[in-house]
């Protein structure tokens, strides 16, 4: 595999279902989807809830607050475009409104981070797509 073709393999796939998604994302949004029948937000896409099984699901607007659930520093990844961006802060966070999410913290060095920090949404451009990461809170 050519590099330029690895390095898009590592892009998500944008298809109609996701489309909504990476579209808010390019826009500074963060979307999620909530079940109209149990009422349950979720993460990641699905055309059906994990909890109810109900298929009457729909986009929401995330907040974009979330907290740190859990983190580790990535020394060594050898497949583009990560590769290039070690040693990076991979991370699961728990968005304000339920769902846990796998995500990258930037904007702080690891002796920065604490289990249960406040932290908020931010976008980083990928080619055609924003991938949503996340930083530090700032003050209010």
């Amino acid at each position: 595999m050519s590099t330029a073709n690895a390095a898009n393999a590592a892009l998500p796939e944008v298809d109609d279902f996701t489309r909504p998604f990476w579209d808010a994302a390019r826009d500074g949004r963060l979307l999620i989807r909530r079940c109209r029948a149990c009422g349950k937000a979720h993460h990641y896409p699905r055309e059906f809830c994990p909890y109810c099984w109900s298929e009457d699901v729909d986009w929401m607007a995330a907040s974009g607050r979330a907290t740190l659930y859990t983190w580790s520093v990535v020394h060594r990844n050898d497949l583009p475009p990560f590769g290039a961006r070690v040693p990076y802060t991979a991370a699961v966070v728990d968005l304000a409104e339920g769902p846990r999410m796998m995500t990258e913290i930037v904007g702080c060095a690891e002796e920065g981070l604490a289990i249960g920090m406040a932290l908020e949404v931010g976008f980083r451009p990928e080619g055609e797509v924003a991938v949503p990461v996340f930083r530090p809170s700032r003050p209010a």
